[in-house]
């Protein structure tokens, strides 16, 4: 396959002819800089200059090649669309390529499934072809320093360097004081990604219109029979998070605006009205119900409307802090006027019934596969409360296996007395009994516990909050996204120490393709020397990877040598 390559400096300035030839660093720093002239012609509102930029990105062939690398390296990539292709090879990946074309460009419907809620019931996804995903990477690449140079200071879900920690933050600094805000609207958008109204996507959101158009009205597959799509943008495709993001831009600057036209600016600013937005879940503090019921709730209901979206009237209510409102897996509430965040009732009784599914569901399995089984569900679950008043629960929950784990283990010897069982399955490790574990057998010895993942060893930590203003594609935040990139991943690796070293080490870069290590990428644990030949555990014998530049590695026989950093 050839690629033609642009002379704007856009592209690559040498083109590869193969996957395994591409520089990913290269191609990086290709898109980011088309991503930061889009970025610097929204905050101008200089729009005709941002079609134009816009346009130029998603012609380019460092955006194709970043495109289909980003919807073949995530989650998603082992889930076909409705006509059954993946692209799991380098050279399928590499003909993909060529067929990101707008000319001619038709895209397929979506395949129906349904996944479960934490409620019981289920939420339907569409999933597009690969073709279809990696169109919409690359038009999202063009999409989204516009979507972050205008969005609200408070909207936290799906946008880069925001987290849930972040808004659970907000609410803390709006309601934590003794002078706060007291009452809260909660509010529910009903079915909000099957509901958004076509019109109002194509005539505001800043994208090739045309493209988007056909991405709304392709149509889903279910049961074999084509049902139409007249509303909404379906879970399950990579651009609609961005889409529904766009959709309730405003919510928070726009009330704002609204209620200093109407009351004026000083009368506004003391009914202590703010906005925290994760997604499409939001909720609204006020100084009294009065004003959420009479002034707020009223214009939120208006705003939605516009956009073809409704409050849900049974999940949508005002609350006293003192009484407490859950939010995001948390619970917010005043306890004699002192402000405190704990994980939700709710939250915990569906991660429970998660780890009580899973050991009752491999009763036979070996201890160590169980113990590989719970450490990622309780370490995560764990790392998520981290920044709350979680020690209770952490405690509680830690008994709560313990029992699990005990009628597991005397299961699998009825004949035997207690102290036997408790020998075999238990052990003391220091100042701590009753600890599940398993005797090690692989590394350089076998000497060892392999451990249950101990939930109350996480530390309790406040989260510092993100500065609102952060803008991921302006080169003045450079220096402090970078800081908050590889602060977070190192507060996420922390318990698992030699990880962390090594992401230090590396500056939080891939050793094979210098690009960012992040959450969303992911990473392996690569050997430089592999220890079938002979190599060890050391850290000075291992790098960190993505996983696709693991694999070919691999699967070329690439020699990787340890980043010397200056």
């Amino acid at each position: 396959m050839k690629v033609s390559v642009r002379k704007d400096g856009s592209a690559l300035s040498h083109a590869p002819d193969n996957w395994h030839a591409i520089d990913w660093r290269r191609v990086e720093r290709n898109v980011r800089g088309m991503q930061i002239r889009i970025a610097k012609a929204t905050r101008e509102s200089d729009w005709r200059r941002v079609k134009a930029l816009q346009r130029m990105l998603t012609r380019t062939l460092s955006a194709k090649l970043y495109a289909v690398r980003r919807v073949t390296q995530n989650q998603g990539a082992r889930t076909a669309g409705v006509d059954r292709e993946l692209w799991d090879s380098p050279e399928s990946r590499w003909e993909a390529i060529g067929r990101l074309k707008r000319r001619g460009y038709r895209p397929l419907p979506l395949r129906r499934v349904f996944i479960p809620k934490a409620n019981g019931k289920e939420r339907p996804l569409g999933i597009p072809t690969m073709r279809d995903r990696a169109m919409q990477a690359l038009y999202l690449l063009a999409l989204e320093p516009v979507s972050e140079s205008t969005s609200d200071p408070n909207s936290y879900g799906f946008r880069i360097g925001r987290s849930t920690a972040d808004a659970m933050a907000q609410i803390r600094v709006c309601m934590s004081q003794e002078v706060s805000a007291e009452w809260v609207l909660e509010a529910d958008i009903k079915g909000c990604f099957d509901h958004i109204s076509h019109d109002w996507l194509e005539n505001h959101v800043p994208m090739d219109t045309e493209i988007l158009r056909k991405w709304l009205k392709a149509g889903l597959i279910y049961n074999g029979q084509l049902q139409a799509t007249e509303a909404g943008t379906p879970q399950g495709g990579i651009i609609s998070p961005t889409l529904a993001n766009v959709t309730l831009n405003g919510l928070e600057t726009e009330l704002m605006t609204h209620l200093g036209a109407k009351l004026g600016k000083l009368k506004a600013k003391k009914l202590k009205v703010n906005v925290v937005r994760y997604a499409d879940d939001f909720v609204i503090t006020g100084v009294s119900r009065e004003i959420l019921e009479s002034e707020v709730k009223p214009w939120v209901e208006a705003f939605l409307a516009v956009r073809g979206l409704r409050l849900s009237e049974e999940k949508t209510r005002i609350t006293h802090i003192d009484d407490g409102f859950d939010f995001l897996g948390w619970n917010f509430r005043k306890y004699s006027g002192t402000f405190r965040v704990k994980p939700s009732k709710k939250n915990v009784q569906t991660f429970y019934r998660k780890v009580a599914e899973t050991i009752n569901g491999h009763k036979t399995v070996k201890q160590e596969d169980l113990i590989r089984l719970l450490n990622p569900m309780l370490r995560g679950w764990a790392q998520y409360h981290h920044t709350v008043s979680a020690t209770k629960a952490y405690s509680r929950m830690e008994h709560l296996i313990f029992q699990r784990l005990w009628r597991w283990s005397k299961r699998r010897h009825p004949q035997k007395n207690a102290g036997w069982v408790r020998k075999k399955y238990f052990h003391t490790v220091g100042t701590r009994q009753w600890v599940f574990a398993a005797p090690k057998v692989w590394g350089d010895d076998n000497e060892g516990l392999f451990e249950l993942f101990q939930v109350s060893s996480r530390t309790i930590k406040w989260h510092k909050k993100i500065m609102g203003d952060y803008n991921p594609f302006d080169p003045m935040w450079e220096q402090y996204g970078e800081q908050l990139r590889q602060k977070r991943m190192w507060e996420s690796m922390r318990y698992r120490k030699q990880w962390a070293n090594l992401y230090m080490s590396q500056r939080g870069l891939c050793a094979y393709c210098g690009c960012a290590l992040t959450d969303e990428t992911g990473w392996h644990d690569h050997h430089l020397e592999y220890r079938m030949h002979g190599g060890s555990d050391a850290l000075s014998n291992r790098v960190l990877l993505h996983p696709h530049c693991h694999q070919q590695v691999h699967t070329g026989r690439i020699a990787v040598t340890k980043p010397v950093l200056h």
